[in-house]
């Protein structure tokens, strides 16, 4: 794994470790043959830090990030949760390890179309154990103006941020992007980006986003490259840039 531009000055860097894989490998049989889509990824990812993945399609991070969260297994390796490691557990526990730290933000909003935004973001906090009010949430990500508009009332960019409260209401350790601002352009996708930072600022949740696109990188503390199935690339931002300077 390569390393580069490493900063001198790590005073901003964390060192305790949220997530670390050791020969992650994961190989999907299909009628045309196996596919490798991790190749022995060993990383350590850390506490409070935002960490975004860069590749394109067919590198191996959603994989990567489905595996972090709890989703699919590794057909070979091991991936350690702070001091657990999440391949010795069964689906039970999983389920339990997804509901309690981890929150997911995907793509696609998934809102369901006949609930509010606060009724939204409420199907997550009435089975978590130590929730953020869905108002309280909203406002986190700029939407306290919105809570009790449909989504069909709402822009894209309006229901990714609707999307973000709904996943960092439960007040998850982990917080696992992917492609959030796939489906936006530019200046919503840089609103949504936004929400995303100030949760990382104000709650503390280790982040880790996936994209394909390398001007959002700029707002990482460390960028991970990925290519065919392995890292090919770790740099450590020397200073990062506020979401909402972002530009591509």
């Amino acid at each position: 794994m390569a390393v580069a531009s490493e900063s001198s000055d790590k005073s901003h860097i964390q060192t305790e470790i949220a997530f670390r894989t050791i020969g992650l490998t994961k190989v999907y049989e299909t009628e045309a043959g196996a596919v490798h889509a991790l190749r022995g990824v060993d990383i350590e990812l850390f506490k409070g830090e935002t960490t975004v993945m860069l590749g394109p399609s067919g590198s191996g991070k959603s994989t990567f990030l489905n595996i972090l969260g709890g989703l699919d297994r590794p057909t070979a390796g091991q991936v350690y949760f702070q001091d657990s490691e999440l391949t010795n557990f069964d689906d039970a526990f999983l389920t339990q390890y997804r509901r309690r730290h981890v929150g997911f933000v995907f793509q696609f909003y998934n809102l369901i179309p006949s609930l509010t935004a606060r009724e939204n973001v409420e199907l997550v906090t009435e089975i978590s154990e130590r929730p953020l009010s869905a108002a309280a949430a909203l406002e986190l990500v700029g939407m306290g103006h919105r809570v009790d508009h449909f989504p069909a009332e709402l822009s894209g960019g309006e229901q990714q941020r609707v999307a973000v409260a709904r996943a960092v209401a439960k007040r998850p350790d982990v917080l696992l992007c992917d492609e959030p601002t796939g489906a936006l352009d530019s200046k919503t996708g840089v609103s949504v980006l936004e929400a995303i930072e100030q949760v990382n600022r104000e709650l503390g949740t280790t982040t880790v986003l996936i994209t394909h696109n390398a001007g959002i990188a700029a707002m990482a503390d460390r960028v991970v490259s990925f290519a065919d199935g392995r890292i090919a690339d770790v740099q450590i931002n020397k200073q990062k840039i506020p979401a909402g300077t972002l530009k591509w």
